[in-house]
């Protein structure tokens, strides 16, 4: 070959070229972001309306439907899901994957432009997000210690504007901490006296509050600006602020009412290991470094706190830094001992380490090459590509140990180094050639898989290609480099006296077990040649009792990562108070502190996620993060800790609490949690019953948790229907009377007041305890244009009843939605199960269940892949034929592929892993491992044919000379994924079933196939010899008839 030629005549032009990669390869390295998954990109988008004073279900009527009506027309869009609750619209649309996204966006805003004047009045603008995994916050982090006011303040006005300036950062928020504001409370018994009404007082507010510019005058040489400054400056411009009443008197603001510095009413609050605190979460840009921007936070943070000279307690509640850093730093550690057990393999069947060495080579130089093409494939450094690193170790030093053993076969026949170096690297050239393009070959199809799984796992693919492609170029030109110097006449005596293995080292008791393996398999494979008929029944007959324990694998979508993160909700009675619901946390929090793996709890009462920007506000609920130690410090997962915690919270009354594990399989599911259940059809009270009876039948199945449906009791509910017939009569609009309305409950803001520097609300609202009953706002008074006075019990009607919280609709329908976790229960069992039991329930004419979620996201991408297999294998036998030029030798080598099967059903079961995306990619992939070594040896039986040889003693030569690089290969890449099939350490989940399929199927794969090839060859070539002896028989019967008709 001419590469193998160049590479042993050029050592300089070799070691130059080598030395320029290595240095690109490092300074590739440190340009590639850390993060710790492959960006991701949803197809997804959400418009967001609201509608202030509108209970769901005229929400659902009024802007809803309107909504999914006209963006259903949208090219591109395959789901339209929808939520509409009080005063909100939330319409959620996906898209094709591939889809491009800003455009999507664009034609999102110009549709909605289209419909916006159909929505009713008072409706807010359509807002159109992106929906963006930046929008998790990077880092989140409790401030507390001193004043909390004092906390709030620095926040505020420090913290949040210099974490915002950080180039990486792309938004920060606050929560907790109480929100400085002016109240205007006004005295409703001197209200209604001085006939005046609430609105009026707001608009006089706005009205007087104002700096504008009077334009300009010259007098003399100099320009003068005029500016009219009416803004006020202090609380008492307040109070003197002039109301004018229908009777014409000036009334002055004071006079009817309390204008005071005060605080919004508490709705949340915010605690650190039950010390109150104030939360700051920051969110990265899009493609930013996670790991360079929290240390960047970080190190502001440190710098604030210097220059403020306070004794500030800041708390790391959570830091995707974090777990990226231990997970990379855990699957390196891999990589090292990968590396470290691949050589000793290799040591122990070469027992020099000069020969070690040389194949040692490739491991660096492959990893560090690879880094070259991942920089220029846009590829990060994260879990998966480092992962697929950890893989292909074991795979990179295949190729250099085929070459190296060939060419150190030529020197044991006595050839000269240089030449034993080119002829021994071109004899097997093509041989590695071929199992490098089988393995690219079997990744090739993931191209074609779509959604979560193309996204994870396509840097995968690359990055084990690259690095295979590297080992390639490697082992074709750094190996007969170094094995032309460095195996030398001495070196090859002293290789000669370990081969014989007279020695009483273990080196030398390996050696001569070693050599008497080899005179057994020989013995094997004659007998084996001998009763072939046997050897097939018996390998068909193991690979069908295998099939028996697939039922007992199970299956789920992803495997379940323990970051040692854990959320309760809790939430109370509908309505419930923000001190009632406080109380609760404090017990729960109290409890949480009496387990010793419990870190650090971060509470949020009155927020319905510490976790996403812009959660919502309700003072019956409470969310908490609880984050635990490190994994090495505790013996026992978090699963087991999120059961203990369920239990120690059983008995707290008064609270609905869920107790989960923030799993990032599920935060990655786009279609919903581990157990997903759609029921769709029209009326919500038929859904609820229905709902009732699939949740109580998902609760009974064993592995299931926190089962919760979103259709339970609404809130009780005061509802409010104008008559836009007399409030017109009146003078009155309904978004005037909301407004009042709105006023009355919570107060309206008038406009900002500026104090030291900062905008504070002014709030006008009614003085005492507020709205008490329904009497007191059907006596509340309203005023129109012409100051006449209008009680609200003259122009509407009062109704007491049980709304629903929220309506969800599927692709334009009304769903109710059953979500549940898992416990020590594979998915597709539990959902077996739950399937079961749903089909006993009789539905109703016009309503169906469906099943979403992980379980959904499963059967589909299970499907793709399947595809992808059968794909692969197709390109791997392709390959082949086009390398060997025959159709036969490749179908020969394809047979190591089914018992490959015996070894993944095995590997799954005794290491109790489910068959998940990770170990469907691991079958995938050992199509292309599976067969190298089978490709081996086809390929060196093929050369000893074409010298001569007769087939069965080629054969049995062939399994002589052979075994030891197959098993130096197939053993090397096994103990190499051992570090990753242990899953051990951070992240080490989502590698370990892949890991173990390949460890399983390539382990029973060699061994049965140093048999089961060599006697399927002589079974096909006996039938080829049959068909082409009968062939010529023919033809000379043919020809001697036409002799005799002559």
């Amino acid at each position: 070959m001419k590469i193998v030629n160049f590479s042993t005549r050029r050592p300089v032009s070799i070691v130059i070229i080598v030395s320029v990669i290595l240095i690109l390869g490092f300074f590739s390295f440190s340009r590639t972001s850390v993060d710790l998954l492959p960006e991701m990109n949803f197809p997804m988008a959400a418009v967001i309306t609201s509608y202030s004073g509108a209970g769901p279900e005229e929400v659902e009527s009024q802007i809803t439907k309107v909504m999914e009506g006209s963006l259903n027309s949208l090219s591109g869009v395959t789901e339209i899901q929808s939520t509409s609750s009080d005063g909100s619209s939330v319409v959620l649309l996906m898209f094709d994957w591939g889809t491009n996204m800003d455009s999507a966006m664009l034609d999102i805003r110009e549709n909605i432009s289209f419909v916006e004047s159909f929505l009713p009045e008072g409706a807010g603008k359509p807002m159109v997000v992106k929906m963006d995994p930046n929008m998790m916050p990077i880092l989140q982090i409790g401030v507390s210690g001193g004043d909390l006011e004092q906390i709030q303040d620095i926040a505020e006005d420090i913290i949040e504007p210099r974490l915002s300036r950080i180039p990486e950062i792309a938004s920060v928020y606050l929560t907790g901490g109480n929100v400085r504001q002016i109240s205007v409370e006004v005295d409703p018994v001197k209200l209604e006296n001085y006939n005046l009404s609430i609105s009026q007082i707001t608009s006089v507010l706005q009205a007087e509050n104002f700096n504008m510019s009077g334009g300009q005058y010259e007098q003399g040489q100099r320009k003068y600006y005029v500016r009219n400054l009416q803004q006020f400056q202090s609380i008492k411009d307040i109070e003197d602020v002039r109301i004018l009443s229908a009777s014409g008197q000036a009334i002055r603001l004071g006079d009817i009412a309390v204008v005071k510095d005060d605080y919004e009413e508490i709705t949340q609050y915010t605690r650190v290991n039950g010390e109150p605190a104030v939360g700051i979460h920051c969110m990265k840009q899009t493609g930013a470094n996670t790991v360079a921007a929290s240390k960047q936070v970080m190190a502001e943070l440190e710098k604030i706190k210097q220059e403020l000279n306070l004794d500030l307690k800041i708390d790391v509640v959570m830091d995707q830094a974090e777990y990226i850093q231990q997970s990379i730093h855990n699957t390196e550690k891999m990589i090292l001992e990968g590396a470290i057990l691949a050589i000793l393999v290799i040591f122990l069947f070469l027992r020099n380490w000069r020969s070690t060495f040389i194949i040692f080579v490739s491991i660096p130089i492959s990893i560090i090459t690879t880094f070259i093409l991942m920089y220029f494939t846009n590829s990060t450094v994260n879990l998966i590509t480092m992962g697929g690193l950890a893989l292909g170790v074991g795979r990179i030093v295949d190729d250099s140990i085929v070459v190296f053993e060939n060419i150190y076969r030529h020197r044991q026949m006595g050839e000269p180094r240089m030449q034993a170096a080119q002829k021994g690297a071109a004899e097997v050239g093509g041989a590695v050639i071929a199992a490098t393009l089988t393995i690219i070959a079997v990744f090739a199809p993931i191209a074609y898989v779509q959604g979560l799984t193309s996204i994870l796992f396509k840097p995968l693919a690359i990055t084990i290609c690259c690095a295979i492609l590297a080992s390639l170029f490697v082992s074709l030109t750094i190996i007969p480099l170094l094995a032309s110097r460095l195996l030398t006449d001495e070196t090859m005596e002293k290789l000669a006296k370990l081969e014989l293995g007279e020695g009483k080292k273990l080196g030398d008791r390996f050696g001569r077990w070693l050599n008497g393996l080899g005179d057994r398999y020989s013995r094997l494979l004659q007998v084996a040649l001998q009763r072939r008929r046997r050897v097939i029944v018996g390998v068909t007959l193991l690979m069908l009792a295998s099939l028996a324990l697939v039922p007992v694998i199970g299956a789920e979508f992803m495997p379940a990562m323990d970051t040692g993160e854990i959320s309760i909700n809790i939430e109370m009675d509908k309505g419930s108070s923000i001190e009632s619901t406080d109380e609760v946390s404090l017990e729960v929090e109290k409890r949480l502190g009496t387990i010793p793996e419990v870190d650090l709890v971060f509470a949020s009462v009155g927020s319905s996620s510490v976790m996403l920007m812009g959660a919502g506000s309700h003072t019956d609920v409470s969310t908490m993060y609880v984050k635990l130690c490190p994994r090495k410090e505790r013996d026992k997962d978090v699963n087991e800790i999120c059961e203990e915690i369920r239990q120690i919270l059983a008995d707290i009354p008064g609270a609905k609490i869920e107790v989960g594990v923030m799993d990032n399989a599920s935060m990655m599911s786009s279609g919903g949690g581990a157990i997903s259940i759609q029921i769709r059809g029209d009326d919500l009270d038929v859904l609820r019953d229905l709902s009732a009876q699939i949740t109580e039948v998902v609760r009974k199945v064993p592995g299931t948790r926190e089962v919760v449906s979103s259709l339970t009791d609404g809130s009780p509910e005061l509802q409010i229907h104008i008559d836009r017939d007399k409030a017109a009569a009146y003078g009155l609009t309904p978004i005037q009377v909301s407004s009042t309305i709105n006023a009355a409950m919570q107060g309206t803001v008038a406009t900002q007041y500026r104090v030291e520097g900062e905008e504070v609300d002014v709030r006008v609202k009614y003085s005492g305890e507020g709205v008490q009953d329904i009497d007191y706002l059907k006596n509340l008074t309203l005023s129109n244009a012409l100051g006449m006075k209008v009680k609200l019990s003259q122009i509407a009607v009062f109704k007491v009843e049980q709304g629903p919280i929220s309506i969800d609709r599927y692709d334009q329908v009304r769903i109710a939605n059953i979500n549940g976790d898992l416990f020590n229960r594979d998915l597709k069992s539990v959902m077996d199960d739950i399937k079961a039991g749903v089909n006993k329930i009789e539905l109703p004419s016009g309503y169906e269940v469906e099943y979403a979620g992980q379980s959904q996201q499963m059967t589909d991408t299970f499907a793709d892949l399947a595809l992808a297999l059968i794909l692969a294998i197709i390109l791997v036998y392709a390959v082949m034929a086009v390398q060997y030029e025959s159709f036969f030798n490749p179908f020969v080598i394809m047979f190591s592929l089914p018992t490959a099967l015996i070894g993944i059903i095995l590997s799954l079961f005794i290491t109790g892993r489910a068959l998940s995306v990770p170990a469907f990619i691991g079958i995938i992939m050992l199509v292309g491992v599976a067969v190298s070594n089978a490709i081996v040896f086809v390929d060196y039986l093929k050369q000893q044919l074409e010298k001569g040889m007769e087939r069965d003693q080629a054969i049995i030569e062939t399994g002589r000379v052979r075994l030891r690089p197959i098993l130096m290969t197939a053993f090397s890449t096994i103990l190499a994924m051992l570090p990753l099939a242990l899953g051990l350490g951070e992240g080490g989940e989502y590698q370990a079933p892949l890991a173990t399929v390949v460890i399983g199927g390539l382990l029973v794969s060699t061994l049965i196939t140093l048999i089961l090839v060599p006697v399927v060859y002589s079974i096909l070539d006996d039938i080829g010899r049959r068909r082409r002896d009968k062939k010529a028989k023919a033809k000379r019967a043919k020809s001697e008839l036409s002799l005799e008709l002559e």
